[in-house]
């Protein structure tokens, strides 16, 4: 009896006699009309079953339990009541998504089985979407574990951009804000089908060919095919497929204005700012931020040439990314061997081979999967050793100097200016 039922009705007798009928085989508590409920719901949830009469004065049992879905969406709403009428119990399931719509007077047997039964439907739900979070959350670890064993290059540079992005929906407010971070840590994965060499032209600056050229632009759709497929990810997929797309108001026949941050707060996006195209929007804004910061460019200086482009650049994104700053915490600078590194450590320094192979990129973070090829690297053709690590002290988390420090810089030295 740890799922909890909570029963609302506006008679005090029949909720006293169910308590008494009901107490020996759910954990029931009851409530006093609609207002009373959501009070309870909000105070003593998680309930996995919620019974409202229909009813009520002041709120009825509609408006209760459409209420209810918008609070506690993974609870089983059922309704009873001693004025059914096919018109109500329509607009009841309509609005309120109801799972049983019951009767009164109501044999305490059915009842008992009807709370039974929610409670199954309700342990479904909850087993689903457990299931479902921890088979994404595992197959984009796996995903971004792959990608930073194949291209080194392209992990670092998904690693800096789920930082700006992070903030970015951080400052926004946005609704689902997972899912931007997500395409951000996947949105580099179609490189795992070019070779090393252009993505690092590419972090560099340097002119590529037209065959390089070529290829580099197609990897924002092969990531988008590879990813299309998995249950859950079909938004990001198309953020990831439209990541180079040049930044639009409107779709051609609706008023051009951005959408206010209240909108984007409580999720009021109009149809030309979806979340996949504001997801293409934020991504492209990160990915020319970090090309300009690898390249040199001191952060507020490539804020600023962002926002001189508004007909490019998502303008409130742009202005989002432009009040991220370093985490206060200090990070302790260290030169370890690859014996000595652990996790949540960040690289002050390219890692290479000694064959020459680069491993890890500089800025970052230390993984398991990063120890594991670390450790057997130097197991077998030897690591140059050692390695600049910038150590934690406590649990924040932030952008390290390592990231916004440009390759004229010498590794390790503070930046000449923060990002804004």
């Amino acid at each position: 009896m740890n799922e909890k039922i909570l029963y609302v009705d506006d008679d005090p007798n029949i909720l006293t006699a169910h308590q008494r009928t009901l107490r020996n085989r759910f954990n029931l508590v009851t409530s006093l009309g609609g207002a009373q409920g959501l009070e309870e719901l909000s105070k003593g949830g998680p309930f996995a079953v919620v019974l409202s009469d229909l009813r009520m004065p002041g709120m009825d049992g509609i408006q209760f339990l459409k209420e209810v879905k918008e609070r506690a969406p993974q609870t089983v709403r059922m309704m009873l009541t001693g004025n059914a009428d096919l018109e109500t119990a329509a607009q009841a399931v309509n609005e309120g998504h109801i799972f049983r719509f019951l009767t009164k007077p109501c044999p305490p047997e059915v009842l008992e089985k009807a709370l039974e039964a929610g409670l199954q439907q309700y342990r479904l739900v909850v087993a689903e979407r457990q299931l479902l979070d921890e088979t994404l959350n595992g197959s984009i670890k796996v995903l971004t574990d792959v990608l930073s064993l194949v291209n080194p290059y392209a992990f670092g540079r998904s690693s800096r951009l789920r930082q700006y992005v992070k903030h970015i929906a951080a400052e926004l407010g946005l609704p689902d804000a997972w899912q931007y971070e997500v395409a951000a840590m996947l949105s580099q994965i179609g490189c795992v089908v070019l070779p090393s060499e252009t993505l690092q032209k590419v972090c560099a600056g340097q002119e590529l060919t037209g065959e390089e050229a070529k290829a580099f632009a197609s990897h924002p759709d092969v990531g988008g095919r590879l990813l299309v497929n998995i249950p859950r990810l079909e938004n990001i997929a198309h953020m990831i497929a439209r990541q180079m797309e040049p930044f639009t108001w409107t779709d051609g026949h609706v008023e051009q204005r951005s959408p206010s941050r209240e909108e984007m707060r409580l999720g009021v996006l109009p149809k030309y700012r979806d979340p996949v195209s504001l997801g293409s929007n934020i991504l492209r804004v990160a990915l020319d931020f970090d090309r300009l910061v690898s390249t040199g460019t001191m952060p507020d200086v490539a804020i600023e040439s962002l926002r001189r482009q508004p007909k490019e650049y998502d303008p409130d994104v742009v202005q989002a990314l432009g009040t991220m700053q370093v985490c206060a915490s200090e990070m302790k600078l260290e030169t370890l061997p690859v014996a000595k590194l652990a996790v949540q450590m960040v690289l002050d320094q390219d890692v290479r081979g000694c064959n020459g192979n680069l491993l890890v990129t500089k800025g970052q973070e230390v993984t398991f999967a990063v120890l594991e090829r670390l450790r057997r690297w130097a197991q077998g053709v030897g690591v140059v050793e050692p390695i600049r690590v910038l150590v934690p002290q406590d649990a924040c988390e932030l952008l390290v100097h390592a990231v916004w420090s440009g390759p004229g810089q010498p590794a390790g030295a503070e930046p000449a200016s923060k990002p804004r």
